[in-house]
């Protein structure tokens, strides 16, 4: 008899993990997601734009759906225990001290899932740190309050001052407000890019959701990521990093375009038109928006 209710409260919580799999399945792919950027409502992860990112939600999507069928299984015996052993139920309690098969049971089983969570997950960890014969290098360095880019490949190209754009600037230039900058990070689309990234007085962290990029951004150190953007436009993120009064105002803006455009842009010393670029901070306009 007892073999019976344990094989039923079994099915009972797989069932309910199945349930609750399929339920998250439905809410993960049917939820808005932003492409390059949050949105309002927005549940989900945003939309991979990189294979790094790829490859960060599908480890996500794993473990959640793991913890959600645990959370399920769990919840399936606590219910059957309760019913079934209940004082009414079974007025004379079991001396059983020990079953070991059970815990042979639940000792192999969390190995097996931590070792089912491990294998994807290293190697997730493996290409996030090793970084790829790149085509494109670029310096971003923290300030405060901005960012600032640099070529070191490509010394014709000045420096490239990032500042946000205001309520009323973003909103005549149609872009998302505490997101958007007077000068975006310009790199090619299909190409892999290294990113050094350091800061001059705090501490930062460059942070590009689409991308599965967080690098923290420390004065002294140069640390190294990458990304390979799939395809063109634009991508946002900010600092993550809580660095100030107005760390709030450290958006970032990285505009992913074609490979010729890039060429273009670089023979032309960071504009996209035939005029020579320069930075005039007291403007607020840089190379990226000519």
């Amino acid at each position: 008899m007892r073999s019976k209710n344990t094989v039923i409260a079994l099915i009972v919580a797989v069932v309910l993990a199945v349930i609750s799999y399929m339920i998250l399945a439905f809410v993960g792919l049917s939820g808005e997601r932003g492409e390059g950027m949050p949105v309002i409502g927005g549940f989900y992860l945003q939309e991979a734009e990189t294979p790094v990112m790829e490859e960060l939600t599908k480890v996500y999507n794993l473990v959640t759906y793991i913890i959600a069928g645990i959370v399920a299984f769990v919840l399936g015996l606590m219910a059957f225990i309760m019913i079934r052993f209940r004082e009414k139920a079974n007025p004379v309690p079991s001396k059983t001290t020990h079953h070991v098969g059970l815990e042979i049971a639940w000792t192999i089983a969390p190995v097996l899932i931590l070792l089912w969570i491990a294998v994807p997950s290293m190697n997730l960890l493996y290409n996030q740190d090793v970084i790829k014969d790149t085509e494109v290098t670029v310096k971003a360095v923290g300030n405060t309050w901005n960012w600032s880019y640099t070529y070191p490949d490509h010394e014709n190209v000045e420096e490239i001052i990032s500042n946000p754009l205001d309520k009323t600037q973003s909103k005549a230039a149609g872009k998302p407000y505490l997101l958007a900058t007077d000068a975006a990070l310009v790199v090619p689309v299909d190409t892999n890019v290294k990113v050094l990234v350091t800061s001059i007085n705090n501490m930062h962290s460059w942070t590009v959701p689409s991308f599965g990029i967080k690098m923290d951004a420390v004065p002294g150190i140069i640390n190294e990521t990458w990304f390979r953007a799939k395809r063109e436009g634009t991508f946002y993120g900010q600092c993550s990093e809580i660095c100030g009064i107005k760390h709030y105002y450290m958006p970032i803006e990285v505009q992913v375009v074609s490979k010729a455009d890039y060429a273009k842009w670089i023979a032309n010393d960071g504009s996209f038109t035939t005029t020579v670029a320069q930075n005039n901070l007291g403007s607020g306009q840089t190379a990226a928006q000519k």
